[in-house]
């Protein structure tokens, strides 16, 4: 018997609303013990997927130096890190949202679909989670870590094998 979404998938689906401030997120992340989390609009529609590497891509960008850099002058460099300065001095009188980092991509499979499509999807898709969906209704997550269950469940193992 083939095994299906729906057998692996985390059914409890831990989304953040997209409002909440990027250190709301992290707090979050850290206190659930997890990497990522969905994110919903106002109306509880998932709209993207937020991050731990969202959230140092965000600050590893604003601390990272522009392309052209070896091409200025030493007076152009000291004005570009004053301006940077004074920006970044700005940005953190604004809280940074969600929205802001988020990954408005939504990958999700039915809750019917092998897992073997999954880990095709995964794997080249580079994901390391996909949603699951009955219907438009989001109803679990698969991360990698579900797909290990395949390995080291011995059960879960034999049904793929016998699914092929």
């Amino acid at each position: 018997m083939t095994v299906l979404a729906r057998d692996i998938m985390t059914p409890s689906v831990k989304a953040v609303p997209e409002s909440w401030t990027m250190d709301h997120l992290a707090r979050f992340l850290t206190e659930h013990e997890i990497t990522g989390s969905p994110v919903a609009n106002d109306h509880g529609d998932i709209v993207g997927i937020a991050t731990l590497k969202d959230i140092a891509e965000f600050r590893w960008s604003s601390d990272r130096k522009p392309r052209a850099w070896a091409r200025l002058t030493p007076e152009e460099q000291l004005e570009v890190r004053r301006l940077r300065l004074a920006f970044l001095e700005e940005m953190t009188r604004l809280p940074v949202e969600v929205r802001d980092i988020m990954t408005p991509l939504v990958f999700s499979v039915d809750e019917t679909t092998p897992v073997r499509d999954i880990a095709d999807i995964m794997m080249g898709e580079h994901l390391h989670r996909i949603f699951v969906r009955k219907d438009k209704k989001i109803t679990g997550i698969i991360t990698t870590y579900d797909m290990l269950k395949l390995i080291s469940d011995k059960s879960l193992t034999r049904r793929c094998a016998d699914g092929d």
